[in-house]
């Protein structure tokens, strides 16, 4: 007879309790526990594990054979660059993202190069598990797209045992599951879209992908923090996660890899939303520039992505309050890097920011991580304080630190070459040595090396 056992299980993090708690110990949030009750039978505690086969054996690392075309690449080559070449074969893929961002319609353009891979003469199969959809629903979507494969099969299964069965019978290559939130296992007697069943569903799919070969992409779900809905667990059992970034209501979108077991990490692909789909966009810096004039308050900066480079226009407002505690608004950077440079420029160089509101934008949506813009948001603030534009063809590179230096950043010859590229004729960068300094010679820009914050803006902000 089954055993029932109740526990109560946060939402964000999957912290399990035996009673009720109001704020969770582990990840700090407040009224995300729900009561579960779990059915644990004696006899036949793993009869989900015991459906899926397991013919796994022991062997020598070199007796393995290594296949040359283990890695499906697709007609994205945005989508490879961030894959690192393609999927690979009998791997497991998160992709996440906001609600009407694309995830969807960047799984189905991917399907129409996929089913046209050949393997010993055969095309390869697709299963699209549609559980948020019906199949109508996607065929419409797919007529839109100009996606309609042969061996591409649609299911709204949502039962994953009864997903397992299927499976068994059409044998694909590859499998598409949205969205994970979707989908339940019997076995388990929470609701759908729990902690339990999202780390019930994801192990059975795991399972599946690497004993039978079968190329898994999972689509997650996002929290209204931005965080991937579910347990932290769910990360790390999957081989890829990858984030789906960007502004619904605009055009540009950004796929950035954040965990690939089997490339590089921190890659990026950039996507505009059209009518027929997400077309890609192979140069981002000039899209980013297009609009790019020059005025009060804006500096441009070169960052590093993964092993791109974009340009960013950095965008600042500073106005007089009347109210005791001034804003700080930052979009497209982090928050408290704006307060860091804020207390530089009060205390190194002396400027009075306690009766000054202080916005500031990156252009185009895409968010910054490195450091490198400090530089360039330092002077677009005194920028706009002092009412003096910054060159147009002018761009700033560098990390400033507490005391007021300006450090130096990674490959910033490479930085000025893309700069160049676009009509930059004039480069702010840090003070290197003199090793360093001789190969800047040849990228065909005139250079200013600073150590300090007060010579680049002295440089910066002089006009010839």
């Amino acid at each position: 007879m089954a055993k029932v056992k109740t526990k109560w299980v946060c939402q964000n993090c999957g912290y399990e309790t035996v009673s009720y708690l109001g704020r969770c110990p582990d990840c700090s949030q407040f009224g995300t526990f729900v009561e579960e009750t779990t059915q644990v039978v004696a006899t036949d505690s793993s009869k989900l594990a015991n459906q899926i086969s397991n013919d796994s054996k022991v062997s020598l690392i070199k007796e393995i054979e290594f296949d040359e075309k283990i890695r499906f690449k697709t007609n994205i080559e945005e989508l490879n660059r961030v894959l690192g070449g393609g999927f690979v074969q009998g791997s497991l893929s998160l992709l996440a993202g906001d609600p009407g961002i694309g995830k969807s319609t960047l799984v189905l353009q991917t399907t129409k190069s996929i089913c046209d891979i050949k393997i010993n003469n055969q095309n390869l199969k697709v299963l699209y598990v549609c559980a948020e959809e019906s199949p109508l629903q996607v065929k419409l979507r797919a007529k839109r797209l100009g996606v309609e494969p042969d061996n591409l099969y649609l299911t709204n299964q949502t039962c994953i045992n009864e997903l397992i069965n299927q499976i068994d019978v059409i044998k694909p290559n590859f499998l598409i599951v949205d969205s994970i939130q979707s989908v339940f296992c019997a076995n388990v007697s929470s609701s759908t879209g729990s902690v339990s069943q999202i780390r019930e569903c994801t192990n059975a799919l795991m399972q599946i992908a690497k004993q039978k070969n079968i190329t898994t992409i999972v689509i997650g779900h996002v929290t209204k923090e931005g965080n991937i809905a579910g347990p932290k667990v769910l990360e790390h059992m999957v081989d890829c996660v990858i984030n789906f970034e960007g502004d619904k209501y605009k055009q540009y979108r950004i796929l950035r890899c954040i965990k690939n077991r089997f490339g590089a990490i921190s890659e990026v692909g950039v996507f505009k939303m059209e009518d027929d789909g997400l077309n890609e966009v192979s140069s981002p810096s000039q899209m980013l520039m297009e609009q790019h004039q020059g005025a009060f308050g804006s500096a441009v900066v070169a960052t590093l992505e993964g092993s791109r480079i974009f340009l960013h226009e950095i965008q600042a407002l500073v106005g007089s309050t009347n109210y005791a505690n001034p804003r700080r608004v930052a979009v497209g950077i982090e928050y408290n890097r704006l307060l860091q440079i804020l207390a530089v420029l009060e205390k190194k160089v002396g400027l009075n920011l306690s009766k000054q509101d202080v916005y500031v934008n990156v252009v185009g949506g895409i968010d910054i991580v490195e450091p490198s813009y400090d530089l360039a948001l330092a002077l677009a603030i005194i920028s706009s304080i002092r009412e003096i534009p910054i060159r147009p063809d002018t761009i700033l590179i560098g990390e400033v630190g507490l005391l007021g230096e300006i450090r130096y950043v990674e490959n910033i010859e490479r930085r000025l070459k893309e700069a160049q590229k676009l009509g930059f004729k004039r480069a702010i960068v840090p003070k290197m040595n003199d090793k360093t300094s001789a190969k800047l010679l040849n990228v065909g820009l005139e250079i200013k090396q600073v150590s300090k914050l007060t010579d680049a803006i002295i440089q910066g902000l002089k006009q010839d």
